[in-house]
């Protein structure tokens, strides 16, 4: 293990977190907030220091090899959340450690979480700061480092496949560099398309930065206790966030194919496909089964069902009204869309649309196999035979995945919580959600629960964004002796 290589990339991490706290540093100087102007200034300065500490120890070699990279992605994303709760406690706007961790936590992890009761009474720039750890996390804080640190050169590759979403992560260049730096391009061009629309809503400057930021991110955090609830009657709002959050939950590559004119590429995308339908399909069940039961209005209904489809699936946990209080039949919707996610290499979370449909054609497969044994039947995805092992890797992760879900259910409802809330509290943040049903609804959130508990689901957020296998890579002591 090359712990010099690891260390260096660790406090070069700490310097970048430590340089973009200046952001919220400054609205908190602007709105004269002593304890918050404080607090960013004591974390900065610990940041700084251990960040040249170890941004200057000797490394004997370069090279990047997987098991380096793994443990960079890993350490990397809970040392950056560990001080990006620094702000939080030393400014005492969050006392509990266990909560700001949560909290920090829940906003690189794009999860969008609170475990705080009165989100309004916080700092202007603490609330910036955890909007911004959305942006950061959304399209991962590694990736940033790679796309400003090319001194990791082309093997920085292992980073990038870490890091990412999805069964096989797209690169554009052959340099990673330049990979990075595109997907940012895409990344902050599509915040500021965003953060315009929002704005013309009707939305002040400053929670227009916090929704931008959010919904790009696929987050979900807001400066309101309620979420959007008081946005409700905004129609305009309502409706150029669902489709901001649709547009955030599409693959990053097809953007950038749509801007190399590749337009057929991206129309026959088999996931782009699936997305959408199931959206569609989920809209249109969810609106039959409210229209006349909890909305007299056709157009309100069908704000209200697109919307929070749009927000659950693409795993953003923005609400506009508790839908806890909807039919059983709308609420299952929304809890199978948990379990959804939207496309890979976005920046939302949860299982992705491509790995259930590999899992489809796999059942369809084996069910294909028992009327003709020896038939040859691949799995093609956009007209691409799938390599064994990647369709090995989707069945597996599947399998991991559902298994960590049972078990982490198990492990909340020591709680005391019912079945339900138990189940939903682990789907919303081991598939980096947010918001859940029954004691972890839209209304209560996670504020209730212990602190054991919000520990625990603080490494599930962490698991579910680094997709299970590179965290559990790490905690294996076989990883740490060969």
């Amino acid at each position: 293990m090359n712990f010099g290589l690891v260390a260096r990339v660790l406090g070069n991490l700490l310097l970048i977190e430590g340089a973009v706290l200046t952001i919220p540093l400054g609205m908190s100087w602007y709105c004269r907030e002593r304890s918050a102007v404080l607090g960013f200034l004591l974390s900065m300065g610990i940041m700084g220091l251990l960040g040249l500490f170890l941004s200057n120890i000797p490394v004997k070699s370069q090279r990047l090899k997987a098991r380096e990279a793994i443990s960079i992605v890993t350490l990397g994303w809970v040392v950056v959340s560990l001080f990006a709760a620094l702000p939080m406690v030393l400014s005492g706007a969050v006392p509990s450690f266990a909560d700001a961790f949560f909290e920090a936590v829940s906003g690189l992890t794009t999860t969008g979480a609170s475990a705080l009761r009165n989100i309004e009474s916080l700092p202007k720039g603490i609330l910036l700061w955890r909007s911004l750890l959305h942006w950061l996390g959304g399209m991962g804080i590694l990736v940033l480092t790679l796309a400003i640190l090319p001194t990791l050169g082309v093997v920085g590759f292992q980073v990038f496949k870490a890091e990412s979403p999805g069964p096989a992560p797209d690169k554009f260049t052959p340099r990673i560099a330049a990979t990075s730096k595109i997907l940012y391009t895409i990344y902050g061009l599509l915040t500021l398309i965003i953060l315009a629309a929002v704005r013309a809503a009707g939305v002040s400057w400053f929670e227009s930065f916090i929704l931008a930021f959010g919904t790009v991110g696929t987050g979900g955090f807001g400066i309101h206790s309620d979420s959007l609830a008081g946005w409700s009657g905004n129609n305009q709002l309502i409706f150029t966030l669902a489709g901001a959050m649709l547009l955030a939950g599409v693959n990053f590559s097809l953007y950038y194919d749509l801007f190399k004119g590749r337009w057929k590429q991206v129309f026959s995308n088999t996931e782009l496909r699936w997305y959408l339908a199931i959206m569609a399909l989920s809209v249109l069940g969810i609106s039959l089964n409210l229209y006349g039961r909890v909305y007299g209005s056709l157009s309100e209904t069908v704000k209200q069902a697109w919307f929070h489809v749009s927000s659950v699936m693409t795993t953003t946990g923005y609400a506009t009204t508790d839908f806890d209080l909807w039919p059983s039949f709308s609420k299952g919707v929304l809890f199978l869309l948990m379990f959804v996610g939207a496309s890979a290499g976005s920046t939302s979370g949860s299982v992705k649309v491509v790995r259930l449909v590999v899992w489809a054609k796999v059942v369809k497969r084996e069910i294909s196999r028992v009327l003709h044994p020896q038939a040859a039947k691949p799995v093609i995805i956009n007209g691409r035979v799938m390599p064994a092992e990647v369709v090995q890797g989707v069945v597996s992760f599947l399998l991991l995945y559902f298994a960590v879900f049972a078990l982490g259910s198990l492990v909340i409802s020591l709680e005391g919580l019912d079945l339900l809330s138990s189940m939903s509290a682990v789907a919303a943040t081991l598939g980096n959600i947010g918001v859940g049903l029954g004691a972890v609804g839209p209304k209560p959130g996670f504020a209730g629960l212990s602190s054991a508990s919000k520990l625990f689901l603080s490494f599930l957020m962490l698991l579910g964004r680094l997709e299970l296998f590179t965290m559990l890579a790490v905690m294996s002591p076989r990883f740490w002796r060969e």
